[in-house]
């Protein structure tokens, strides 16, 4: 008799340890982890996730780093095309746009660059600096240009125009309040970044921007074309505003995407040499 009793209390013991493995599980079978241990299973929530790993920008894995701006001024300025710019705004908001045009200045014998002659001052600091470093400047006292600096001293590339891919309402709210003339007038999506002192308007670039690294800043980066998207046809032509330059004012170092209508400036000749060899119009100038 004492051993049945003893048996079947074991019995007993057994299937409330089975009840409460069973409790113990979720709905698809797996074990409802220790409260020592991480759980792996389903979010609580069904709604959309934000992968943890793309709550910052540095962890964007498409974000494009040193070694990519550490190339000359003219291989950079081509490189840049058809990479996306991104501004975040302090409320977190991204306005994003791909460049679709740039200008090369090759440094201290380019007569067009701000360092020509070599010489450095307090406002072309970022020309000198690491590849990468903003260089903002003001023009005509109210308008801001946003340079990247490149490999070489003095070196940089402007960028000209962007097509707008994300935040256009933002853009077009931006545009709208630092832009004089025109008022009440809507903008078209063609003309929210269609110029240099256009796109810094349109991401809220200001002076505050200057000599900040593009690797590592936390509100604006470059990130890497989309996997798959065709390489543009890129056309060379001269730069835009620097009539004072001698021959400089006509060597072709603005480089933009064919057929692209965001673009500022469109050089009917500079396509058509586009078209007959552009092999030619691009390498004669790499020792610029």
């Amino acid at each position: 008799f004492p051993v049945r009793v003893a048996l079947s209390r074991r019995i007993r013991q057994k299937k409330r340890l089975l009840e409460a493995e069973e409790l113990g599980s979720d709905r698809h079978g797996a074990p409802t982890p220790s409260p020592t241990e991480p759980r792996l299973g389903k979010p609580a929530s069904l709604g959309p996730q934000r992968s943890v790993y793309f709550s910052s920008p540095k962890s964007h894995s498409a974000r494009l780093g040193s070694e990519f701006f550490d190339q000359p001024a003219i291989s950079l300025a081509r490189a840049f095309l058809g990479q996306v710019l991104v501004r975040r705004l302090d409320d977190g908001t991204e306005l994003r746009g791909r460049i679709v045009e740039t200008e090369a200045y090759v440094g201290p014998e380019d007569e067009a660059a701000h360092s020509r002659g070599g010489r450095q001052t307090p406002r072309n600091r970022g020309m000198f600096m690491k590849p990468g470093t903003l260089y903002v400047y003001v023009i005509y006292g109210m308008y801001f240009c946003m340079n990247v600096s490149s490999r070489g001293d003095g070196a940089c590339v402007l960028l000209r125009a962007l097509e707008p891919l994300g935040g256009l309402e933002t853009m077009r709210q931006l545009r709208s309040t630092l832009r004089k003339g025109t008022v009440g007038r809507a903008l078209k999506d063609r003309e929210l970044c269609s110029g240099p002192s256009k796109l810094c308007q349109a991401l809220a670039i200001d002076k505050s921007f200057d000599q900040r690294d593009l690797a590592a800043d936390t509100a604006v980066w470059m990130e890497r074309s989309a996997p798959g998207t065709r390489e543009p046809v890129v056309v060379a032509a001269a730069r835009v505003g620097i009539g004072q330059a001698g021959e400089w004012a006509q060597k072709p170092l603005r480089f933009y995407v064919q057929g692209s209508p965001w673009v500022s400036v469109v050089d009917r000749a500079a396509e058509q040499n586009t078209q007959s060899g552009p092999a030619v119009s691009i390498c004669a100038h790499e020792s610029f």
